[in-house]
């Protein structure tokens, strides 16, 4: 992921992304493609490669039936269709 930070919170995205997961590169309104390209082929573009994948891996696992996004999402679901108090009397 190219990452090019202009205000608000895309600094801290930014910092998330190329830094704590590793998936990705900041990017300036001077980056070259020829440099773009160079960091791509390499061990950083193979690293991050990896680290794409395992977090793709991770996301599937927690959106299958018994994941915790899953399993989230259902107890949303079913707060939701509760009825509140003031509507049961």
């Amino acid at each position: 992921m190219l990452c090019w930070p202009f205000w608000a919170e895309q600094q801290t995205n930014c910092r998330y992304t190329c830094n704590e997961w590793g998936v990705g590169m900041e990017i300036d309104n001077k980056a070259k493609r020829e440099e773009i390209e160079g960091n791509d082929g390499g061990e950083k573009g193979k690293e991050m490669r990896k680290k794409a994948l395992k977090w793709k891996e991770s996301a599937e696992i927690a959106t299958k039936e018994g994941g915790s996004s899953y399993t989230n999402l259902e107890l949303l679901v079913q707060e939701l269709l509760q009825p509140r108090e003031s509507e049961v009397m």
